[in-house]
This record gives structure tokens, sequence and C-alpha cells, in this order.
């Protein structure tokens, strides 16, 4: 094994992902060579999949056969999508099997104006799973209140879910209660639990751009002292409920029937902030039984001169002292998560509604010549 930057996030208990997919990446041999160095999954949104489909030609033929076909606009996405992660899942499907399923996985969004649509959401995933037909996808579920109910009965139903848009420990117990009662419900009616998979995906750079923000308007020394801190501290205190959750009874008997724990995956990790280091959040989120979902440029960063250390159990008193000084400073952050949350939602609907069109348009042009 390579001695990388990735295969030593491995070897303290952290698998790093990768947050990009595109055709000529897969084709060209990229992906694998990342697999090379000790990517373990990757994971997709429609903002991705509008970067890469409208900014390149990849798809170009693609899309002119579908035109040709008469496809509709949404079915074009859709046979694109998969087309993607199917190609994705071949070339991980050697780290799924080396690590018997832990690993190797990669993640497909359900359509998300379905957000905040329980039966739809189940009824998308389910669809979508079937089209994939890849053992190792994953289906991104948002942590809406009506996500919850999804993500339970997905999970009894042996789906892997990758739970996402998640900010707060407001949203870890409901998402956390959801996998355990699902896989109980599963082992009620007879199935087996040892082939499903979950992860808790905790967003961290955008806590930090909306408290920044809020921070800085109140321009005090004390205020300032916290900029670039909640993100982290917050980030530490779901590591330290994961742990809480996934222990004892309740957890041993699930475990003994051949339960995996619902890791914690971070995502939104790359520094928005020109003044923060590159490598801010990979570097300070490392633990056992932990992801981290990296964008292609901080990928390449943390390989480059990032820190493979255990840091997420590190300084947890001073981190609930920062979140306890946010507060005295007058910022509520369930109110900040919950904010994040509505936005996230939007922040999702815009490159999908956007990635429509500008298939839409590359539609029409190939059509006409």
């Amino acid at each position: 094994m390579a001695n990388t930057k990735l295969n030593q996030a491995t070897e303290l208990g952290q698998s790093i992902w990768l947050d990009y997919i595109r055709r000529k990446f897969i084709e060209d041999g990229n992906l694998q060579a990342y697999v090379d160095k000790g990517l373990r999954g990757v994971t997709s949104n429609p903002a991705i999949f509008d970067e890469a489909i409208a900014n390149s030609d990849d798809y170009d033929k693609a899309i002119q056969r579908l035109a040709v076909e008469n496809k509709p606009v949404k079915e074009i996405y859709e046979t694109l999508a998969v087309e993607d992660i199917r190609m994705a899942a071949g070339v991980l499907r050697p780290v799924y099997e080396d690590t018997h399923g832990e690993d190797g996985f990669i993640s497909l969004e359900v359509n998300p104006h379905l957000a905040h649509k329980t039966q739809e959401t189940i009824s998308e995933a389910k669809r979508l799973t079937a089209h994939v037909d890849r053992p190792n996808l994953m289906i991104k579920v948002p942590a809406t209140a009506e996500g919850i109910p999804a993500i339970q009965t997905l999970i009894s139903e042996g789906y892997n879910i990758n739970v996402t848009l998640m900010f707060s420990l407001a949203q870890y117990d409901p998402v956390s209660e959801a996998y355990l009662s699902g896989l109980e419900k599963r082992l009620e009616m007879g199935g087996k639990i040892d082939e499903v998979h979950s992860v808790a995906s905790f967003f961290v750079s955008r806590v930090d751009v909306k408290v920044d923000d809020m921070l800085g308007a109140l321009n005090t020394p004390e205020a300032r002292s916290l900029m670039g801190k909640i993100g982290i501290a917050n980030a530490k205190m779901a590591y330290q409920r994961f742990k809480d959750t996934f222990h004892g009874e309740r957890w041993e008997r699930l475990a003994a029937k051949g339960a995996h724990l619902q890791r914690v995956l971070y995502g939104s990790t790359s520094t928005k902030n020109p003044s923060y280091s590159d490598t801010l959040y990979p570097d300070s989120l490392i633990g056992r039984h932990t992801i981290n979902t990296l964008p292609p440029e901080t990928l390449d960063a943390f390989m480059n001169h990032g820190t493979v250390a255990p840091t997420l159990d590190k300084n947890i008193n001073q981190a609930r002292q920062r979140l306890n000084q946010l507060a005295e400073q007058g910022i509520d952050l369930s109110n900040v998560t919950r904010q994040l949350l509505d936005e996230g939602v939007e922040k999702f609907n815009r490159p999908y509604d956007s990635l429509i069109e500008n298939i839409a348009l590359k539609k029409g042009e190939l059509i006409n010549g």
C-alpha cells in the first residue's frame, strides 16, 4: 500500500472520498489513479453534474443520441447521470469488495425538489437504485423533517442511504434514530442487516461562512476570535454524539446481528475563506469511523501538504467553550443551522433546475446541427 496521505488517514480510521464526478474524468483513468492512491469513495450532487454537463462536451454525443430518440430532458439527465454512476461504481467495486462493503460507494441524490415529500422520496430512491443496479450505490436523502421517515423506511427495506444536508446536533438525533429503528424493523420483518450501510453527512464550512458574517458584523475582539472556529467545533460535537449513540446495549444487539456503524461523513470541507488554510477542515476532522468527502482541489491540497493526525477527539472542551462563547455573543447556532438547512435545500434546487435548463439548451443546439 502506497504511503500516501489518503492511506495514512485510512490507518487512523478515516476514509477519504471525492466529491466530484465527470465522464471524461472516469474514462481517462483519473478516478482510478486516485483510487490507486487510497481514495475510498465518491459523492455527487446536482451542482456537480451541472458543472460537468454544461461546461464540457463529454456528454454531447449522448445528449444528441437521446434527443434524436425524443427523450424528455429529465430522462436525458437521469440517463447521463446513471451511466456515470455505473462507471464510477465499477472503478470503486474492488474497494467495496476489499473492505467488505465498508467503503467503495458512489452516491446519487434524489431530486432535490422532493426534499419535503416523504413518499415521493421513497419511490425515487427505490427507482434510482433499481436503475443503477449496483451494490455499491448510496442514495442521498436530505435530513429534512419529511426526509427522516423516508430514511427509516428505506433502511428497513435494505437500501444504502447517505443522509445529506446535516448541520446540527438537533438533526443528528432523529437521523441516527431513523437508522437504528430502520435496522430493528428490518430484523422484525426477517430481513438481514449486514449488507445495509448508511452515512450521516455533516456540512462544515457553510456553518463558518454564515457565522463568520455574523461575527464580523459584531466587530469585537471576542467575536473575531471565534471566526473560522465554529464549523469545526460543531463537527467535533457531532462526532462525540456519534460515539455516544453507537454504544451500549441497543447498538450491541444490532451489531451482534451484523449491523454496520452509521459513520459520520464530513462534507462542505473546502475552505471558502482564502485567509484560512486550504486544508483547514480535512486536517481538523480526522477520527475513527469517519469519512471526509473533498472536492478535487481540496483533495489535491490535502495529498500535497495536509497534516494527518487524530484531531477529532482533541480539544473537545475548547470546542464546547467556543460554542458557549458564540451564544454569549448573542448568536443562536440552532437558528443558524435551521437557516442553513432551508438554504441548503434551495441551493440544491437551483443547480438541479440549471442542469435541466442547460441540457434542454444543448438538446436544441445538437438537434439543430
